[in-house]
């Protein structure tokens, strides 16, 4: 796979020479977490900062690895820190998902930071790590006297659920069934979000996911400031309950800074672009449905074969970056094989099946696409609707409900709020992703309502913007080592 693009942050800011403080930035694993901390490294390292970043070894898998590669590349400024992982015993966890298992090992190892810190050259004035590693990174800043971030690579609502979980859980301990989740989470000034939306693993307070998601909403308030890869006016109300207080008194400040945007990386052109740009440009304005589920979706082979029937059977031309196995698994799968005799002839000329790497937010951007079917990933969001290409959103896993429930309240997407998710044995049929399909681009307030944020999210980034002047406050703030 080839390598991601090096990424800019808002509005590109290189308007103003700062002093250039030194920044640890400290990653975690799943390439949902690696790409907006990339894209901040990215933006921080073309401005001048001195940017160093942890890169644990061995890498998750391949794709990770191309990943690091990839910005070291583009990138020759920014610092490598390898930090070798100590190993952690699985036996002592029971059917728990390898990505949690491989936090919980860099959470083991985190101790090993402290002679990274105190011996780097320049000194660290500043770190930022992903939320994962929350809980057990800010007692080290604290002990070394560094002034420790967060970064929050998922919606503001996600955000606010972390913050107000902890809480609720107290709350619950006072009923007569202990740690028994109720029906609903009921987040002030934010929304209800319903069991049946909360990660999964968030509904047994003895998983390991559970116990992470615990620990780091409670450590968060201790951090300096958190930025989140979202803007203002996409999710008001979950950003005026956290800088109000409404959800926990006290918590640190909320910097807003996306949608992060990428730019043209040095590893050149991917193989079948030219291609694609050439098959696009056949195609009707707004005429083409892109659907890709991520790098951690991989759906069974019954729900593959529904899925490329219901688009065989919408009648628009489509575009489907297909994966048939979690990004930390090799995907060597045939794709007649896995769809079928015959469909790859049948659908030849309307549609394109890929396994390869697509750039997805040059593609959201092309005047042929005209919606994204997708599992809900925030980034894949945010870069639908800086492209105005409305969403309909298929959740997969984990914080995917919730953010469903967030582009549907920004009038960003629709909800395939009753089709099945990870774990669930429910088979979507070919004619009900027909059907949705259908409907979804023959909806005219929809697009009306993505058209703006489209406008929003150019505004949010530009000079002036709330995205623009957080950035500038929070490099402020690291230059004066506050």
């Amino acid at each position: 796979m080839a390598p991601p693009p090096a990424m800019q942050s808002p509005g590109e800011l290189n308007d103003g020479a700062y002093d250039a403080p030194h920044i640890l930035f400290i990653p975690s694993a799943g390439i949902g977490h690696l790409t907006p901390v990339f894209r901040v490294i990215a933006g921080f390292s073309s401005r001048g900062i001195d940017v160093s970043v942890v890169t644990v070894l061995p890498t998750v898998s391949a794709a990770e690895t191309d990943y690091f590669n990839g910005l070291f590349a583009d990138y020759p400024a920014v610092r490598r820190v390898d930090m070798h992982l100590l190993p952690l015993d699985a036996s002592e966890f029971t059917r728990e998902d390898p990505f949690f298992l491989r936090w919980e090992a860099l959470r083991r190892s985190v101790h090993l930071l402290r002679p990274i810190i105190t011996n780097a050259a320049p000194r660290i004035t500043a770190i930022i790590t992903d939320i994962t590693l929350t809980s057990c990174v800010i007692p080290i800043a604290k002990e070394l006297d560094v002034p420790c971030h967060v970064l929050f690579p998922t919606a503001a609502t996600m955000l606010s659920l972390n913050a107000y979980y902890p809480v609720y859980l107290e709350k619950l301990k006072g009923g007569p069934e202990p740690g028994v989740i109720g029906d609903a989470v009921d987040i002030p000034g934010v929304f209800r979000v319903p069991r049946s939306a909360l990660p999964p693993a968030l509904l047994d307070v003895n998983k390991l996911f559970t116990k992470q998601f615990i620990d780091n909403g409670r450590a968060i308030v201790k951090a300096d400031g958190v930025l989140v890869n979202t803007f203002d006016a996409v999710e008001p109300a979950p950003l005026a309950a956290l800088r109000g207080g409404k959800i926990v008194p006290g918590y640190p400040p909320v910097y807003t800074i996306g949608p992060l945007k990428s730019h043209a990386t040095k590893a050149g052109d991917k193989p079948g672009d030219a291609l694609l740009d050439e098959w696009l440009g056949k195609q009707r304005a707004r005429s083409v449905v892109y659907v890709a589920f991520g790098n951690r979706s991989a759906a069974r082979l019954d729900q593959i074969r529904e899925i490329a029937a219901g688009l065989e059977d919408s009648g628009y031309p489509f575009l489907w970056v297909l994966k048939t196995t979690k990004v930390d698994r090799e995907d060597d799968a045939e794709l007649a094989e896995v769809l079928g005799d015959g469909y790859l002839e049948r659908v030849k000329g309307r549609g394109i099946v890929t396994k390869g790497w697509v750039e997805q937010e040059e593609l959201l951007k092309h005047p042929a696409v005209g919606m994204f079917v997708s599992h809900g990933g925030w980034n894949s969001a945010l870069e639908a609707s800086s492209a105005g290409v409305p969403l309909l959103v298929w959740p997969q896993l984990g914080d995917h409900r919730v953010n469903a429930m967030a582009a549907v309240r920004a009038g960003i997407g629709a909800w395939a709020e009753h089709w099945s998710w990870d774990g669930e044995d429910t088979l979507v049929t070919r004619q009900e992703i027909a059907d949705k399909v259908k409907e979804v681009m023959a909806d005219g307030k929809l697009r009306a309502s993505v058209a703006v944020a489209r406008e929003e999210a150019a505004k949010a980034v530009a000079e002036g913007g709330t995205s623009y002047r957080n950035m500038h406050d929070f490099i402020a703030k690291l230059k004066g080592g506050a």
